[in-house]
């Protein structure tokens, strides 16, 4: 993390006002902008935690931060401790610190030993646009929150970040989702590790989650997800990405020759202007054809469709993903639109499964339109595996939705989540 004083602006400083607010402080709005309130705030929770009220956030001061960015704390059990007493210490549910800590005896649990101690806040908050880093914290959280969670890294972006899947059940049927293809569809990643979240909690406490009991889909399908396909091209979208960067300054003058395209919020590609979306060996020199004849024959933003097909690492690291498992179906999730498109299949099962998702979400089933059906992931899938892939086209209107509809956008994409680990194949 980098060190912030009064006065600065950018993404890390939303990353502070975000965790601050979520310790408990009123730093204001997470606009980005290091005023007076976030300063104060700042101090306040600086001298809370012993350490000095200087206002400036340093490598201490993003220490004491991390679990509320993250949702979790560390704590080296000492004599006479137990994870109840550490429950009433924390402010926690002592049956959350169980949950996180399975091999401890609850009322002896060994000294010196690491205890993990969820807080009181759940891991996936709200008020921030994503990034790698928020991705990657909340990821960890997650794993270490709830065992049932496994994660593995799959590949690595251009930029080096970490590409994660993470996994949850032990059904024969494997389902795969993946999110944020476009980096302007960012809140993908946010979408599908909220229902993570919520499926694992539900799971845990042998409850329900949009209707279904957790652990009944946790018995008949194993859910295999990466959340994150684009972590660079969502870095530059959501300000994460420092205009000083060299990546950021190759971006923009990729973006300089279309300039129709607003840069950097209508960035979709990876940092190196390849679309994700239009990789895959499913038609893609027809794909190539299409999009050039559009005028896309060179990297930028949008629609560029890359020397070959996975020449891209992010796409080249989600089709190996797709190789090592035996999916019944795969849902990736995208914005706008408020639809489902199918691709792949025999089409009365298609039709069939991608009708329970609809009914369940209030979507309307489609086929992709005109060009779009070329060199996507789900046509990939289908094609490749003759099994259904459905892009999920979640939220209203024709631009991707804002902090503000998130809940609303999750609300109503929750059944079709649950509804793909529900249906038979």
């Amino acid at each position: 993390m980098n060190v912030l004083k009064y006065g600065m602006e950018g993404y890390d400083v939303r990353l502070l006002q975000y965790a601050l607010r979520r310790a408990g402080e009123e730093p204001g709005n997470p606009d980005g902008i290091f005023g007076r309130r976030t300063l104060k705030a700042l101090q306040v929770f600086q001298r809370e935690k012993g350490l000095s009220p200087d206002g400036v956030a340093g490598k201490l001061s993003w220490a004491a931060l991390f679990p509320y960015l993250a949702g979790y704390a560390l704590h080296r059990v000492r004599p006479g401790e137990t994870l109840p007493r550490l429950a009433h210490v924390f402010g926690a549910d002592v049956e959350a610190i169980r949950t996180a800590n399975p091999a401890m005896d609850p009322m002896a649990p060994p000294m010196g030993e690491t205890a993990i101690i969820p807080l009181p806040i759940p891991v996936v908050g709200e008020g921030i646009p994503s990034s790698g880093l928020l991705t990657g914290l909340q990821i960890r959280g997650l794993t270490r929150r709830y065992p049932c969670i496994r994660a593995a890294e799959i590949g690595r972006s251009v930029m080096g970040q970490r590409i994660v899947a993470l996994s949850m059940g032990k059904g024969l049927r494997q389902v795969g989702y993946s999110g944020a293809h476009g980096a302007d569809q960012w809140i993908a990643a946010p979408l599908l590790l909220r229902f993570l979240e919520e499926y694992a909690q539900a799971y845990v406490r042998g409850s329900r989650i949009g209707g279904v009991p957790a652990r009944a889909l946790f018995e008949a399908a194993t859910l295999h997800m990466v959340p994150l396909v684009n972590p660079d091209g969502v870095d530059l979208v959501t300000g994460a990405l420092d205009p000083s960067d060299s990546f950021y300054a190759q971006a923009q003058a990729l973006s300089a020759h279309y300039p129709s395209v607003p840069f950097p919020e209508g960035w979709q590609s990876n940092i190196s202007g390849v679309d994700l979306s239009l990789q895959y060996p499913a038609n893609w020199e027809q794909a190539r054809r299409y999009r050039y004849a559009q005028g896309y024959t060179r990297p930028g933003p949008k629609n560029y469709v890359g020397s070959g097909a996975l020449t891209a690492p992010e796409s080249r690291a989600l089709a190996n993903w797709t190789r090592e498992h035996d999916f019944s179906l795969t849902l990736s999730c995208c914005m706008p639109g408020g639809v489902v498109y199918a691709s792949g299949g025999p089409s009365s099962k298609v039709k069939a499964i991608g009708a329970a998702l609809c009914r369940s979400g209030g979507c309307v089933l489609m086929s992709p339109p005109n060009g779009s059906a070329l060199a996507g992931y789900a046509d990939w899938f289908g094609k490749a595996w003759n099994r259904p892939g459905f892009t999920l086209a979640a939220g209203p209107g024709t631009k991707a939705p804002s902090l503000d509809a998130f809940e609303t956008v999750y609300a109503e994409n929750l059944p079709i989540f649950v509804q793909g680990l529900a249906v038979s194949p």
